[in-house]
């Protein structure tokens, strides 16, 4: 595997600096073929730089302004090239670094990406990935929140952006993709859905469409690539999380509300790491910005330092991957297709 430079927004986070230092500590005793350019305000990342020990990793890049977690996207671009999260994105285009990090604001990340990488030809909307634990092992479901709605086109998009980028992350030779919908028969849901399920199915646009899914498949895995639009992605992941936090919750007390129970957990305790694991969002944090001219990998902005070392995981492992050209080349065939809703019979 070849070095790579990767671009930290280092402000950007609920628990910024410090939890993104932590991060990138558990990432690099982990991983030695990464580098990286840390952006933001070096009075405040210098000493921690020095206290995890990774000077001889980092090159810290002074950016006086933050983009604070609240700050309108509007807001955000006033402030521009003063911040450490422009930085980032900027590093990225300038090819100075192969990926960009940040668990800063969602809106304003997405804004300035756009606007500093631009889309890539074809793409109407970028689309923000999650990654989704899976009885099969692992899911790609989008949108999560870059778009709140989508048309036919958009949808069939982001199928072959999450195609591809599930041909990346997981390896998978041909990903399934399901279209996300309230049932699974023919005449349900809105009519965008319908339009491109009709595309999907009908049109050679390369990919292996298994038909509507509904909300409690994803968990089953029934396909490797999820797609909605971003209002009902962004409620479904939120939902999930908070459901996997419940379960959590609900199997500590129960372990722990008796001698007798603790006894039985002593004897589980491998099994119930393994568990804990398999619950803990951290283990699959960081959604890509699908549809742009650059990779720029949105970690959550309340994550702690194994979910942004596991959001670092991700940048690199596509930095070192041809999931672009896959995108490119997915986009361009359906391009030459000619593809809209009113085109289909």
């Amino acid at each position: 595997m070849s070095s790579v430079t990767l671009s930290i927004d280092a402000m950007g986070g609920d628990h910024a600096p410090e939890v993104v230092l932590e991060g990138l500590q558990l990432f690099c005793r982990r991983r030695s073929d990464v580098n990286f350019l840390l952006h933001g305000q070096s009075d405040a990342l210098a000493p921690l730089v020095s206290k995890h020990k990774l000077a001889s990793r980092c090159a810290l890049i002074d950016h006086p302004d933050v983009v604070s977690m609240s700050a309108k996207p509007s807001s955000a671009l006033r402030k521009g090239k003063t911040t450490s999260m422009w930085g980032m994105i900027e590093s990225v285009k300038q090819g100075e670094a192969s990926a960009g990090v940040s668990a800063g604001n969602t809106g304003a990340l997405m804004a300035m990406s756009m606007m500093i990488l631009r889309k890539m030809p074809g793409v109407h909307r970028p689309a923000m990935t999650a990654i989704w634990p899976t009885l099969n092992g692992r899911s790609v479901v989008l949108d999560v929140g870059a778009n709140l709605d989508a048309d036919a086109d958009q949808l069939v998009e982001f199928a072959v952006m999450g195609e591809a980028y599930a041909r990346a992350v997981f390896g998978t030779k041909r990903p399934t993709v399901g279209l996300l919908n309230i049932g699974a028969e023919d005449e349900k849901g809105r009519d965008a859905v319908k339009f491109a399920s009709e595309i999907m199915r009908t049109r050679d646009i390369g990919i292996e469409f298994k038909g509507y899914v509904e909300g409690n498949d994803i968990s089953m895995g029934v396909a490797d690539v999820i797609v909605t639009d971003g209002f009902t992605g962004n409620v479904a992941l939120k939902t999930a999380e908070g459901t996997a936090r419940l379960v959590s919750r609900y199997v500590r007390e129960a372990l722990t509300s008796s001698l007798l129970s603790k006894a039985g957990a002593a004897l589980a305790a491998s099994g119930l790491r393994d568990l804990r694991t398999k619950l803990n969002p951290s283990s699959v944090n960081g959604g890509v910005l699908l549809g742009l001219n650059g990779v720029i990998v949105k970690s959550h902005g309340g994550t702690d330092a194994e979910g942004f070392a596991t959001a670092i995981k991700l940048a690199a492992d596509l930095a070192n991957s041809h999931y672009m050209e896959e995108v490119s080349s997915g986009l361009k065939r359906v391009s030459q297709l000619g593809i809209a809703p009113e085109t289909v019979e």
